[in-house]
């Protein structure tokens, strides 16, 4: 494609590979993840998989060199798909700012949205704004709000990365993506391998029915039991949510001094 204006190419479709960018015809058909879940590509891990290793410890060394100075850090979820002045967007800006000003990083999944929202709220207010992307075949890239970025190739060290380096769970309307973040973090709590780890949802209206469903079926049926539902905090206040977290890492260092 190219512009007609000063003969150059124009903008052209890219993914993101760790460090590397591919545009048009050099990007592959497949993700890096796919390759490695993928039933077909099982009879690669003769050839392949022991790369993949090393690729997959990599990324976990340079997430965590790159991350391990932050300051105290949220992680913030909601949907790519959300419009700048939606309420959601708007939701985001104002906890992204609340956040940064309590002193914490805002981290998000670094693409449109609500991601960016929460970002360009942390960054306007001065505080630290970060952005962990993946690979996807639709691939977005990094918003401009992002201070500190990484490309993943791999969910799960992206998800890692998401919880080692958060004291909370913030999450906001969004779709598969926000579930899977959201139930992961649930499960890490109420499995006790992470502690005192607040998992807020904002957006009563949309999450009401989401945690009514719970309550009747998944509770009323003994799958889970009151406690592991009262690790879900449900609020629609920016102030609230950020005291929530705020106390919940006052008892942490309380409960760490006593030992």
């Amino acid at each position: 494609m190219t512009d007609s204006t000063n003969g150059r190419p124009g903008p052209a479709p890219e993914r993101h590979r760790g460090a590397v960018t591919l545009r048009r015809d050099s990007i592959p058909p497949s993700t890096a993840d796919q390759k490695l879940l993928d039933s077909p590509h099982r009879g690669e891990w003769k050839t392949k998989d022991a790369w993949r290793a090393l690729r997959i410890l990599s990324e976990f060394v340079e997430g965590f060199d790159t991350l391990a100075d932050l300051p105290p850090a949220v992680s913030v979820f909601g949907s790519a798909r959300c419009t700048p002045g939606s309420y959601e967007c708007e939701l985001a800006e104002s906890l992204g700012a609340a956040l940064a000003e309590a002193g914490y990083a805002v981290i998000t999944g670094g693409g449109p949205g609500v991601m960016e929202a929460a970002n360009r709220g942390a960054t306007e207010a001065g505080g630290m704004s970060v952005g962990l992307g993946i690979e996807l075949p639709f691939e977005q890239g990094l918003n401009d709000w992002v201070d500190v970025g990484i490309d993943f190739r791999y969910f799960f060290v992206r998800k890692t990365m998401f919880v080692k380096y958060a004291q909370a769970f913030v999450v906001l309307p969004g779709g598969f993506g926000t579930l899977d973040e959201l139930f992961e973090a649930i499960t890490l709590v109420q499995t006790k391998k992470v502690t005192r780890f607040p998992v807020i949802l904002m957006g009563t209206d949309y999450w009401g029915g989401l945690l009514d469903w719970m309550k009747a079926r998944m509770l009323g049926e003994g799958k889970v039991s009151t406690t592991d539902l009262d690790l879900i905090q449900l609020t629609d206040d920016v102030a609230e949510a950020v005291r929530i977290i705020i106390d919940a890492e006052a008892v942490l260092a309380e409960t760490s001094e006593a030992h």
